[in-house]
């Protein structure tokens, strides 16, 4: 049992990752990480670049002896820059300044190490700012730049106090070194002016290069998601599309195909109640089937090849609604009080929904209200138009309503035309339907 335990601690044991993963770098500009690397490494061969210097101005070559070289400043380049492969950039305030503050320190341990090293100094600021950029907003980014700049006014004038000759010693009261060599205290300060001035650009130039990067890339990405989600809205804007099709088919063929087959229905049992009584009756309610059928048929043929046009036919609405209400009245024997109250024409879109509006509600009594009389009323109120039929049937509950497209259509087709839509109705009390529609398009 011991040995089976031991086993698993072994192999739940968590392994070292591979060290081509700790060298992978997460620097989100690998040209930036180039740029860092070739600036160390032209500061590492000016060393070995044979070039007569004055040893008065490059007072770290000592005549016979050579060049003086520390370990110690190499190791602090090296660091310097291995640290650009590993940014903490997802990481803590803490650590972001903790890392900006090592590179600081990397930066000012070859003056101490190596003295007067200045060919080192000013490209390790400027790699110490382009990090910076990278892993902090504007306002953190000045703080380190002027933090750069700081640090090299104080090395420049450090760097020009301690000039002088190699073996050469000043004592006090003694005059400045640069005193009878041509050089004057005026040509210093203007030195040392130029020399700030020239960093000073420097430095803005790199804050508006990598901050001009840096915008470029986030615009590049922002581009990217927006389009990712642009992709997904015109895949969900097909599907809806497809839905909304599907169920505006099915309305279609539910209010036209619908309404016949119901009329026809209703004839039919007409024939089979007078066929022994009375067969001429039986006769003519048969003929009308065949009529509703024949209708039936044509509907479906015109949705599934157009579907769908309007259902007007080059009427107005009021003559549509008279001839509706005709046609109910001769299959269902229900009359319809009709009333129209339309001063102006009725724009087409709305006409062709309040006539299906119409046509649904008059199919829903036919088939559940048991109703001996409908009344329809259609007018115009503030800019919208209104319809409200009521019949006094056995009536229903809303709530409890379970008759499929019927209603819902309906709610659909006024909700589509930014109208509203109520119904009111109770158990033998019958059912009052209400819908406002606001005049859209131009008139039918």
């Amino acid at each position: 049992m011991g040995e089976h335990q031991g086993d698993i601690a072994l192999v739940d044991a968590p392994q070292p990752p591979p060290m081509s993963r700790l060298l992978r770098s997460n620097h989100p500009f690998r040209l930036l990480l180039y740029l860092e690397w070739i600036l160390l490494g032209i500061a590492l061969l000016t060393l070995f670049v044979p070039f007569p210097r004055h040893p008065f101005f490059w007072p770290h070559i000592i005549p016979g002896r050579g060049l003086k070289f520390p370990l110690g400043i190499f190791l602090s380049i090296f660091t310097l820059g291995s640290l650009g492969l590993k940014l903490p950039i997802h990481r803590s305030q803490t650590m972001k300044w903790g890392y900006t503050g090592l590179s600081m320190l990397l930066c000012w341990s070859t003056v101490l190490m190596g003295g007067r090293f200045r060919d080192y100094f000013i490209p390790m600021l400027l790699i110490v700012v382009i990090r910076a950029c990278l892993l902090f907003p504007w306002k953190q980014r000045l703080i380190v730049a002027s933090m750069a700049y700081g640090s090299f006014i104080i090395r420049l004038m450090t760097g020009l106090q301690r000039m002088r000759p190699p073996g050469m010693s000043r004592r006090l009261g003694s005059p400045p070194p640069w005193r009878g060599r041509g050089i004057s205290q005026e040509w210093l300060a203007s030195l040392q002016l130029r020399s700030a001035l020239l960093f000073g650009l420097v430095l803005v130039f790199v804050l508006l290069m990598v901050g001009a990067l840096l915008t470029e890339h986030r615009s590049r990405s922002e581009l990217a998601a927006a389009n990712h989600r642009l992709r997904q809205y015109a895949l969900m804007i097909e599907n809806q599309a497809t839905l909304q099709e599907r169920t505006r088919i099915a309305r279609e063929m539910h209010d036209s195909v619908g309404h016949a087959l119901t009329a026809q229905s209703i004839q039919l049992e007409n024939v089979a109640l007078w066929i022994t009584q009375d067969q001429a009756k039986a006769t003519g309610h048969l003929q009308i089937a065949r009529t509703l059928g024949k209708d039936a048929l044509q509907s479906v043929r015109q949705t599934v090849a157009a579907l769908r046009n309007s259902p007007l036919q080059g009427q107005s609405l009021s003559e549509a609604l008279m001839t509706l209400s005709q046609e109910f009245e001769r299959t269902t024997s229900i009359p319809v009080k009709l009333s129209t109250h339309l001063e102006t024409p009725v724009p087409k879109e709305v006409a062709e929904a309040l006539y299906r509006l119409v046509q649904e509600a008059l199919t829903n009594v036919s088939k559940h209200s048991q109703a001996s009389q409908v009344v329809v009323d259609v007018s115009e109120q503030n800019a919208s138009l209104v319809l409200t039929l009521s019949d006094n049937g056995q009536g229903f509950v809303p709530q409890q309503n379970t008759t499929g497209f019927g209603l819902q259509g309906m709610q659909e087709r006024t909700a589509a035309l930014g109208g509203t839509f109520s119904l009111h109705s109770q158990p033998q009390a019958g059912c009052h339907i209400h819908v406002s529609i606001p005049r859209v398009g131009g008139p039918a």
